[in-house]
């Protein structure tokens, strides 16, 4: 019989910083996530995040509180927006954690963080990134063509937003800490 892990979202901490390279190692579409080839890349990553001064707003999905994917909130403090992005380990996808994650934190974003708009990217040819997109209560806007180059190949990318006056997600939420 296989117990599934609580899982649950808190914030991202320093002490992170290993699982988070190990997550990077996972996968090899990692690498569009930010530059962590090494546990001090990792350090240097988290440590950007979690500053005291930093815009960004850092969720770790932690599975039995062991981190195994991101959602983190770029802040615009001057246009009340914010840039938002997702990451998940090779290991925990495919199991409808990413989708109850980014739901969650855009509605806490556009709620108790006071911002009025959200907006995130994709590449075309990472569709269940857009399926985490919608159920987080995203709406397509566009695409922009040939945007990123990867491997020799112009690759498109789809385009989402989110105000605060659009309807809720429809996923059930994680249960959030946001203690640091």
């Amino acid at each position: 019989m296989t117990v599934e892990p609580h899982v649950a979202l808190r914030r991202l901490r320093v002490a992170d910083a290993a699982a988070v390279h190990a997550a990077f190692a996972s996968a090899p579409d990692m690498e569009r996530q930010g530059d962590v080839a090494t546990l001090v890349d990792a350090e240097r990553y988290v440590a950007r995040l979690v500053s005291e001064s930093s815009p960004h707003e850092g969720w770790a999905i932690a599975a039995d509180d062991a981190l195994v994917g991101l959602v983190c909130v770029s802040v615009d403090e001057a246009n009340l927006s914010g840039w938002f992005g997702y990451w998940m380990t090779e290991s925990a996808r495919g199991r409808g954690w990413m989708r109850r994650a980014a739901a969650t934190v855009a509605d806490w974003a556009l709620t108790t963080r006071g911002l009025e708009r959200l907006e995130l990217g994709h590449r075309v040819n990472n569709p269940a990134s857009g399926r985490v997109a919608r159920a987080a209560g995203f709406v397509r806007e566009g695409t922009e063509r040939g945007k990123f180059l990867i491997d020799g190949e112009r690759i498109d990318v789809d385009t989402y937003g989110r105000l605060r006056t659009d309807p809720g997600s429809q996923a059930d939420p994680l249960p959030m800490s946001d203690a640091r």
